[in-house]
């Protein structure tokens, strides 16, 4: 899942859509069964299909409206089942799944195989042009449902089979020993029947299986969601809902949390970090992520993957002081880079602390002459390319261009090149026409070094937006799928880190930390390993 985080900010004046609640002020009830509390949010870029949204802000709502085979744990990040009762296979290929009883969409339908198998079925389809539909590709049939080129010649994957009402088989085209672990992505959870037989209604007011139900929605304003009452999980919301407010700066929802008139900022801007904990004591949470950012490129703009560009893209990562600006921009609450994973999946799930090598150490002398023998900048001066709706991009952005222009002698060899909003970067970069670098932030869908590899550099993976193929990696990447035995697999998928390294497909720049401020409203806010505060498990006073 694309997980960027966008920016924030928005007059708090627009959201007072909730009765009684204000915009983070007094307590609130009434037909929610509860305190509603407010939270800062950025509309997504897409409606709020499952299998279609994948950046941060929908993904937040998903979270909260829907629940999958398998949820992953809010502290340890580890994939346990929800509404699977079972997962069972003997090949790593074959799986049977069996839900647990009792589930319903919050309309009353009851939860069935039938459920699941017809979502994955429209998310995998060509004609649905699903931005997820590439997380069905181990299942077989989709190479005729979604194939490469040309038309779909089937309607559903051939290799799901609905049993008895709450039992589903899944056969995969190839050896996944990981394949359970992936469903408690959003892209696999179920979908009820109106959202087959009344597309248009349920996209204005989705329908979903979660704690939360979608009151309403307003772009550009807010979004309300309710306590669902009859949810049957075990993960009940300790709230009455969460008011998510649009703001397309983060300051001003910062300034709003200290002002009373909003409970929760997911992330403190850049501007705010040298003063948060003094004005937030222990109100302030910063806890590491599995987030990475980096620095992409176009490789469908011959520029930038002409023989000797890897030598300009080394060359352009080691005039970047990281330490220099995780320190001064961002206090110390993101750590530079040294591979393309994050540290939250430990050593045993694949990360390999210092795998980047002297390639991410500042080293000016050695970057200059590496980009002359790659042939220089192209065209002698280049851009990198961010959402302009976020004052922390336009921070650290400028300091990267500010390390690589004194690097390189020249103060106009690189500049920032900001793009409208979130939503009109994500589009630009969709559309394949970007002519530079841009900024790439990667939050973990599962916590599995996989997740951080294949969608990413993968040839045409869902995500892999600057288009980056490589051979030797895609049948490493293959290799490691089809291993049984989990260290083995992780083992393998390092080796094809280590082509993306000596490729420098991508600049890793810093991992980032969570970080949220909260009103004296709330308790018991916590982020998970994603990022994402535990909406369910707030209280509210």
């Amino acid at each position: 899942m694309r997980r960027i985080a966008p920016a924030r900010g928005a007059a708090c004046a627009l959201a007072m859509g909730l009765a009684a609640t204000g915009c983070g002020g007094g307590p609130g009830s009434g037909a929610y069964g509860g305190a509603v509390f407010s939270a800062s949010w950025t509309d997504p870029q897409n409606p709020l299909e499952p299998a279609n949204t994948n950046e941060v802000q929908g993904g937040k709502v998903l979270d909260m409206v829907f629940r999958g085979l398998k949820r992953y744990n809010a502290k340890t990040g580890r994939a346990e089942n929800m509404v699977a009762e079972s997962i069972e296979t003997r090949d790593s290929r074959n799986f049977t799944i069996r839900l647990k009883p009792g589930w319903t969409f919050s309309n009353g339908e009851e939860v069935t195989a039938r459920s699941f198998v017809d979502a994955w079925n429209y998310g995998a389809s060509l004609r649905n042009n699903q931005k997820n539909a590439y997380f069905f590709g181990y299942i077989d049939g989709f190479d005729k449902i979604h194939p490469s080129s040309g038309r779909q010649s089937a309607d559903t994957l051939s290799g799901l089979r609905v049993i008895d009402a709450r039992t589903f088989t899944v056969r995969l085209n190839q050896t996944f020993s990981s394949f359970p672990a992936t469903l408690g992505y959003n892209a696999f959870v179920p979908l009820p029947r109106a959202f087959f037989t009344d597309h248009a209604a349920w996209l204005k007011r989705p329908v979903g299986n979660g704690p939360y139900t979608i009151g309403s929605y307003t772009r550009g304003a807010q979004m309300s969601l309710k306590k669902w009452d009859g949810y049957p999980g075990p993960d009940r919301a300790r709230n009455g809902g969460v008011m998510l407010v649009v703001y397309t700066d983060y300051n001003t929802a910062y300034t709003d949390l200290m002002s009373g008139n909003l409970d929760l900022v997911d992330d403190v801007p850049a501007a705010q970090l040298k003063n948060v904990r003094t004005d937030l004591e222990d109100r302030y949470i910063n806890t590491p992520a599995g987030i990475i950012q980096t620095l992409a490129f176009p490789y469908y703009d011959k520029a930038w993957n002409r023989p000797g560009a890897e030598k300009v893209r080394t060359g352009l990562s080691m005039a970047i002081d990281r330490r220099q600006i995780t320190d001064k921009i961002f206090r110390q609450t993101r750590t530079p880079a040294t591979d393309w994973t994050s540290p939250v999946l430990g050593t045993a799930g694949g990360y390999r602390a210092g795998l980047c090598g002297s390639a991410c150490d500042y080293d000016p002398a050695r970057a200059k002459r590496l980009i002359e023998e790659g042939g220089g900048l192209p065209g002698g001066r280049f851009t990198i390319s961010y959402n302009a709706d976020s004052g922390s991009h336009k921070e650290w952005v400028d300091a990267v261009c500010n390390s690589i222009n004194n690097a390189l002698g020249d103060s106009k060899a690189c500049v920032g090149n900001p793009v409208g909003t979130f939503a009109d970067f994500r589009n630009r970069i969709g559309q394949h026409k970007m002519n530079g670098p841009f900024r790439a932030g990667w939050q973990m869908d599962y916590p599995l070094i996989q997740n951080f590899l294949q969608p990413l550099y993968y040839t045409d993976a869902s995500s892999n937006d600057g288009k980056w193929s490589n051979g030797t990696f895609d049948r490493l990447v293959d290799r490691a799928n089809a291993q049984t035995d989990p260290p083995k697999a992780v083992a393998t998928f390092q080796k094809a880190e280590e082509v993306v390294r000596d490729n420098m497909a991508a600049i890793p720049l810093w991992y980032q930390n969570g970080s949220a401020g909260y009103s004296q409203r709330l308790s018991d806010v916590a982020l998970n390993p994603f990022s994402v505060p535990v909406y369910n498990e707030i209280k509210v006073s």
